[in-house]
């Protein structure tokens, strides 16, 4: 046991960066197998919870195609606890140094086995819309701390000192409220649509086709909103940001253009699986790698290097998430 409390790190090593980069693939990546689950009318492939059956835990032969599907979205939940595990080994050491690397490894291991019970709600409420859709609303948060652990593992922790404008940062947090009020309207809408994970599963009973533009509004507020922090960043004579600041408003923007556009084709082409799935996760990673990170890096003081990897072990002030 002393042996493994010293081969834990106490700074930020390549091993800590792995972890971190695990617990934000893997989170994101049960999204798109939690789609899949959905989009096959898979949901109920493994009819009852915690078991699969009654009598097994696993599927079994008779199950078939939507047993395989479903089993295997749960036997993700035992990869993502082993990663949170591990994240969590890779820092407990710094705990005196980086405690907020330590907060936020167990925020996101706590949120794995909530999820998974909310997961088996939604299985014993036969695929109940609502629950679905806290579901989905559970993971996109989750995605958004691994994606904040993975920043602040990288970059270092926040220093306070001089951050990005006032106006500038006020845009950045407006376009985060907006793009959750687009997340969650879009929940209602998957609610009220076709794809209910199984062909006898309950509907919301609200109006789709109202729904899908009240939907596209708070989206194209949120582009615009990007598009004005862009310009803001990329414009001569104003405060500058940092040029980390300035990548992540640029991609932003054009990811939400992207997931604009595919809204926009899936709305049209009568809500083809595949391009849904692609909506669906397109939303947690635009939470994920763009806004939350463009949350993060409009903190960080003007005269920061741009190579966050450089400031891993640099002492700073008293650290916050």
């Amino acid at each position: 046991m002393k042996t493994l409390w010293t081969w834990l790190p106490t700074t930020v090593t390549g091993r800590v960066k792995f972890f971190a980069w695990a617990s934000l693939v893997s989170q994101t990546l049960i999204i798109g197998t939690g789609g899949a689950v959905r989009l096959t009318g898979s949901g109920l492939g493994c009819p009852t919870w915690p078991r699969c059956t009654e009598e097994s835990f696993v599927s079994t032969p008779e199950m078939g195609f939507h047993g395989l599907i479903e089993f295997g979205n749960r036997l993700l939940t035992f990869l993502l606890i082993i990663i949170a595990i591990g994240m969590f080994l890779m820092v407990v050491r710094q705990r005196a140094t980086r405690p907020e690397l330590l907060r936020l490894a167990v925020i996101l291991g706590l949120g794995i086995p909530a999820q998974a019970v909310i997961g088996g709600i939604t299985v014993l409420t036969n695929l109940n819309p609502y629950v679905v859709g806290l579901h989905y609303l559970l993971s996109a948060v989750l995605v958004g701390l691994a994606a904040w652990l993975l920043y602040r593992v990288r970059v270092g922790p926040a220093s306070g000192i001089r951050q990005a404008p006032r106006g500038y940062r006020g845009l950045i947090v407006s376009a985060l409220v907006t793009l959750g009020v687009s997340i969650n309207v879009g929940i209602l809408v998957t609610g009220s649509g076709p794809h209910a994970g199984d062909g006898g599963a309950a509907r919301n009973n609200l109006d789709s086709e109202f729904l899908q533009h009240l939907h596209s509004w708070p989206s194209y507020v949120t582009a615009g909103l990007v598009l004005a922090g862009m310009v803001w960043s990329l414009a001569v004579g104003v405060p500058a940001v940092t040029q980390r600041a300035k990548r992540a408003v640029v991609g932003a923007f054009v990811l939400t253009v992207a997931q604009i556009g595919v809204g926009l084709y899936q709305a049209r082409n009568g809500l083809p699986e595949l391009f849904v799935g692609i909506h669906m996760v397109l939303a947690a990673v635009l939470v994920a790698v763009f806004v939350t990170w463009l949350l993060a890096s409009s903190a960080d003081p003007l005269t920061s290097a741009d190579d966050g990897d450089k400031e891993n072990n640099r002492e700073r002030s008293p650290a916050v998430a």
